[in-house]
């Protein structure tokens, strides 16, 4: 059973952890906040932790985006925040924000996280 118990925590830490950001710019912003963000998710996704990483536009309303983050383990979110692309695009996209951005967290189901 110990075993077993043992077993279970390396695979959980070892989880792919899925987040999705929301954030609405502001109307006069969001070519800049796009040009910003491309950027950025060009330097993301050359991260060893960085499995995919999303920007979506939403169709109906401009000024909302959805990124959708997947990072190889629950370790990888805090190494991309500390990168000076990261670092970069927070601080030039914070006032082009018409209000705080949110995150959910989501955990794998399928595909498998070897197949990302």
């Amino acid at each position: 059973m110990l075993e077993a118990s043992i077993w279970l925590t390396i695979i959980a830490a070892e989880l792919m952890l899925i987040v999705h950001v929301r954030v609405k710019v502001k109307p006069d912003q969001v070519e800049a906040f796009r040009e910003a963000t491309r950027q950025n998710a060009m330097c993301s996704v050359e991260e060893p932790g960085i499995a995919r990483f999303d920007v979506l536009q939403q169709a109906d309303d401009p000024t909302r985006f959805l990124f959708v983050e997947a990072y190889r383990s629950d370790k990888a979110p805090a190494k991309h925040n500390k990168t000076a692309h990261y670092q970069k695009w927070r601080d030039t996209v914070a006032p082009m924000m018409a209000e705080p951005r949110t995150s959910e967290k989501f955990t794998n189901i399928f595909p498998e996280d070897r197949l990302w």
